[in-house]
């Protein structure tokens, strides 16, 4: 499907990634935060969140992370009032594997009817036929936590094979869960908590590189207490940009698998976060900004 949105895609820091037979900008854009607090309820600014997704397409971003928990429901429905019928480039993202409760908290959802149910939400709230990558959300709020993962991504590589989905990924979990879904079904993408000031998973960036395999970090500026350090303020202020454009601009030159999925709620803020992608970081702010974090 096609709309008359013009594409400036290759003006985007980063340029372009495969994700299997599919090309994204490794500039993307993350939806989350476009739901209400805690990501509940629907935005403050219903407009406005439609202008931001807009707006994400306009500048060319062909990258968008979503999931039908985000609300729940509200990020998927905001997707699909902005941009349906959608553009032939764009691609969507979702994630599986847990949903909401009334307190705002991530009950896991992995059993095999679970991530059935989720799939289809997902395909009827952003209105297509088939998911372009379904991520399987693994651990907890805490972070990735150890165990077999082989009958969750099973179901999911099963629901692939019912054309449901197209590609598969995993988030938050360990090297050794990537390489048991591996073996059972092809990852296109990894997506783990990874910034400046978290670094544990620079070997699995390196491996998913060599392979030809994206890594997409999410909470990139810090989460939700942005990243703070001396060494970032200052490179910033060397260059006349802010700390986070530098966090993102790392980001990019750190491996060319990893996509950004920074997420905003406003117009103006997302331009400037592609803007501040943009910038050059030499070896000396490189050098610098290596102070901040370290693998663990």
């Amino acid at each position: 499907m096609t709309t008359s949105t013009k594409s400036s895609a290759t003006t985007l820091p980063g340029g372009t990634f495969a994700l299997g037979d599919i090309t994204v900008t490794r500039f993307g854009y993350g939806a989350m935060r476009l739901a209400g607090p805690w990501v509940m309820g629907p935005p403050a600014d219903h407009d406005g969140a439609l202008a931001v997704l807009r707006e994400a397409v306009a500048l060319g971003i062909t990258h968008i992370d979503t999931s039908d928990a985000y609300g729940p429901r509200v990020t998927n429905e905001l997707i699909r009032e902005a941009l349906h019928p959608y553009p032939d480039s764009l691609h969507l993202v979702t994630k599986v594997g847990a949903t909401r409760d009334a307190q705002g908290g991530w009950p896991t959802a992995r059993r095999p009817e679970d991530l059935r149910q989720q799939v289809l939400g997902n395909l009827e709230a952003l209105g297509v036929d088939a998911l372009d990558v379904v991520n399987l959300r693994m651990g907890d709020a805490e972070g990735p936590k150890p165990g077999s993962i082989a009958e969750a991504y099973g179901t999911l590589a099963d629901l692939k094979q019912e054309g449901l989905i197209r590609h598969l990924g995993v988030s938050n979990v360990t090297d050794e869960q990537v390489r048991e879904a591996q073996a059972i079904a092809p990852v296109v993408c990894v997506q783990n908590m990874y910034n400046l000031a978290h670094r544990h998973d620079d070997a699995l960036i390196d491996r998913l590189a060599a392979e030809g395999i994206a890594y997409v970090p999410f909470f990139p500026l810090g989460g939700f207490t942005p990243l703070q350090s001396s060494s970032l303020s200052a490179v910033a202020e060397r260059l006349g940009t802010t700390p986070m454009s530098v966090a993102l601009a790392w980001l990019l030159q750190r491996s060319p698998n990893i996509l950004l999925i920074p997420g905003t709620s406003q117009v103006a803020h997302l331009r400037e976060n592609v803007a501040g992608a943009a910038i050059s970081l030499s070896d000396d702010d490189l050098a610098e900004l290596e102070l901040i974090g370290s693998p663990s």
